[in-house]
């Protein structure tokens, strides 16, 4: 899957591009179906809601469940990252976030490369995230919120957030959020027939299946799910092979080791048993859980 001109010139100027219905319903179908089995695990790859028993987000299920080992491997997804990067990636981490109905919370504003540059030492900002929709997307059920142009800025100064959520970010303050969104185009205005024109704050919604791929320096966030509605969206963090991370502070299940390039699936792997390894389908290694503060050799990497 090759990205036209116009695509990547959107990229470079809004840094994310929205494909509405990307996967068929069969397709995310098969996905969806493998969740519940996931999130009923009681294990550290499932991170819980801040005093619920909701599951906020579930890591690493491409090395659990075979149908989300495929997607992994999809390039439909995959080829796109590598079209922009002209170069093979890796999977620097795989998730599975739950913002379940009633009970999901917030995301702050953040940049991903922010977490990235400072617990795991990834050198630069040439990894993005694909988000992809198991649910329709709409007003109600905590949509993600993009400021429009703000990976231009670069990496910008972030604070370890602990308390707000049961899971730890690197987020950006306030009063740049307002500068961010003002520079992007402030509140926006309403034409004459009611609709909201511009805007520096932009929330893509769509059908279940839809896809996003995202700059992993555009700020972003989203609000709490207080609707009826499940918000569940995989999101695939793939990083350019010669940028992998140089620190295993986090946990590997969070951040993954295995630096090898992604080898492909046909495009119908979603939808047919293609043979794929699921190491942890038996529960995490020991070695899943093991962290470091050492610094790599890349020689060695």
């Amino acid at each position: 899957m090759k990205l036209t001109p116009e695509q990547r010139a959107q990229f470079e100027r809004d840094g994310y591009l929205f494909f509405p219905g990307h996967f068929s319903p069969e397709e995310t179908r098969a996905l969806t179906d493998a969740v519940p089995d996931l999130y009923s695990k009681r294990e550290a790859f499932n991170v819980r809601e801040k005093g619920s028993d909701a599951v906020r987000t579930n890591f690493a299920a491409h090395l659990i469940s075979e149908p989300f080992a495929r997607l992994a491997r999809h390039p439909r997804m995959v080829e796109p990252v590598m079209d922009l990067f002209g170069e093979e990636v890796y999977m620097h981490q795989f998730k599975i976030n739950g913002k379940m109905a009633f009970e999901g919370d917030v995301w702050q504003w953040h940049q991903d490369y922010g977490t990235w540059l400072n617990d795991d030492l990834m050198p630069t900002e040439r990894a993005m995230n694909v988000a992809i929709f198991l649910d329709e997307v709409n007003e109600h059920n905590g949509p993600l919120m993009f400021i429009p142009g703000s990976h231009r800025k670069g990496v910008v100064d972030a604070k370890h957030d602990l308390t707000t959520t049961s899971y730890p970010l690197w987020t950006v303050d306030n009063d740049l959020i307002r500068q961010l969104v003002d520079r992007a185009g402030g509140k926006g205005h309403y034409d004459a027939a009611g609709r909201h024109i511009g805007g520096g704050i932009v929330s893509p919604k769509g059908p279940a299946g839809s896809m996003i791929l995202f700059h992993s320096c555009l700020v972003h966030a989203s609000g709490s799910n207080l609707s009826p509605f499940n918000r569940v969206a995989v999101y695939l963090s793939l990083c350019a092979v010669s940028n992998h991370i140089r620190r295993h502070k986090r946990p590997e299940y969070i951040a993954h080791r295995n630096f090898a390039p992604i080898e492909l699936l046909p495009d119908d792997c979603l939808l047919k048993p293609y043979p794929v390894e699921v190491p942890w389908k038996n529960g995490l290694p020991e070695s899943a859980l093991q962290t470091s503060l050492e610094v790599l050799d890349t020689a060695e990497a």
